[in-house]
């Protein structure tokens, strides 16, 4: 499946660049600034359609959630998203400095020409400014200082910036004047990114929330600053969900129900009543110790490949720190039976050990291993030498890991010293998607 999106986005790539070049002459090319507007031309449309695939990915497809996993969409997500941007400021560069070749006018001044008489040029530009913003949110060190629910706000100008360019486009593309079926192509490629989106992130959540009824029916401390919602529903026993997915969830409270977080389950569905567990950290979150019994909620989901049906071996190993127990426990309860489970929990403290004595009951029940590390990274450190001892033979067997992302790179930099094969480690990060 992978591949198959991966050569479906390849060919329509490889559409839109025969599009763009075929609609430019020999004789335009050797005009004043000729070369500069073609390359200026190909850059926008092939920066718009890697944005279409960027949506693509973060649309919640459930078939590609499921055979590829959001940690994979996500980088996958990231990966391409600076080509984007990169080549839609050329694209603005390139078409400046052609134009202004032909009017023999200064870039500046030229620019201005183009915001205040071509059609739809002010609207693209506001766009562009909305990109370039959502762009910098993205970078790592301002994830990292952001709120979770700014990022959110952020992003969704993202949204915003493509419609406010998709016209532009159509007004005053080159490869779409007199050519109808390009234009057909090129809408319908943008229709079909929207009808994508809209399924799978609007109407398919507003059906199954209908059919579930979802409701807070109690809060729970787990640990300091942990907390435990049991949410109750009709018809769960429908619900196709595995251990260790999660869902993006959303509160509607008069202050929580315009954003949505997403959280694992800590425990199997026992229908009517599933349990998410969550560590207070941004406004959402800080807020659910409040949430009254009866409160509606909405999620969409579940989501997710850091579930047992990637599976290779019959050894299990489930590394988890923090809040990144919980879909541990959830996946410990749904492996089957016959598999051998070692479970490796850290945390600071004895009490900030989320969901400690489930845990210790099910690895007991399986007569696993279950090995608790208590202190911080610097005086307790889960490196290549500790797994080894506490894993023995880490060769044939599949590691779950969830955390914090500096934790998760810790541990996976561990197995790779250990020459644990990358296609047996499994993860899952608490990070912005």
């Amino acid at each position: 499946m992978p591949n198959a999106f991966a050569l479906l986005a390849g060919v329509g790539l490889g559409i839109v660049v025969s599009l763009t070049i075929t609609a430019e002459s020999w004789v335009s090319l050797k005009s004043p600034g000729g070369w500069l507007m073609a390359a200026g031309r190909l850059c926008g449309m092939t920066g718009s359609y890697l944005m279409l695939i960027m949506i693509v990915l973060i649309s919640r497809v459930p078939w590609l959630e499921r055979v590829v996993g959001q940690d994979c969409l996500v980088r996958w997500h990231r990966r391409i998203g600076g080509w984007p941007i990169g080549l839609i400021t050329l694209h603005i560069a390139f078409i400046t400095l052609g134009y202004a070749a032909v009017t023999n006018i200064g870039p500046l001044a030229q620019f201005w020409i183009f915001v205040r008489h071509y059609p739809d040029v002010l609207a693209s530009a506001v766009g562009f400014v909305l990109l370039i913003v959502a762009g910098v949110a993205s970078f790592r060190l301002a994830r990292r200082r952001m709120k979770y629910e700014t990022w959110w706000v952020v992003h969704l100008y993202m949204y915003l910036a493509l419609l406010l360019a998709f016209s532009h486009q159509i007004v005053t593309g080159v490869m779409f004047l007199g050519h109808p079926l390009a234009r057909l192509f090129w809408i319908s490629v943008w229709a079909g990114a929207a009808a994508v989106l809209v399924f799978s992130r609007v109407l398919t959540p507003i059906v199954r929330n209908l059919r579930y009824q979802l409701r807070v029916h109690a809060v729970q401390e787990e640990a300091p600053g942990v907390y435990s919602l049991t949410i109750s529903g009709r018809q769960l026993d429908t619900l196709n969900v595995a251990g260790g997915q999660f869902f993006q969830w959303r509160f509607l409270t008069k202050d929580l129900w315009w954003h949505a977080h997403p959280y694992s389950l800590s425990a199997l569905p026992r229908p009517p009543f599933l349990r998410v567990t969550i560590k207070a950290l941004g406004d959402q979150s800080s807020s659910v110790a409040k949430l009254v019994p009866g409160t509606r909620v909405f999620v969409e989901g579940p989501y997710g490949a850091f579930t047992r049906h990637v599976r290779r071996h019959d050894q299990v190993v489930l590394i988890g720190a923090g809040v990144g127990i919980t879909p541990l426990r959830a996946l410990l309860e749904d492996l089957p039976r016959h598999v051998r489970v070692t479970a490796v929990i850290r945390a600071s403290t004895i009490d900030d050990l989320v969901h400690r004595e489930e845990i210790r009951a099910l690895v007991s029940q399986r007569e696993g291993e279950l090995h608790e590390i208590i202190g911080s990274r610097r005086d307790s450190p889960l490196n290549a030498d500790v797994i080894r001892g506490l894993i023995g033979d880490v060769t044939h067997s599949d590691f779950f890991i969830c955390g914090p992302s500096g934790f998760t790179d810790l541990v996976v930099s561990a197995l790779s010293r250990l020459h644990v094969n990358p296609d047996r480690i499994h993860l899952e990060e608490f990070s912005f998607s």
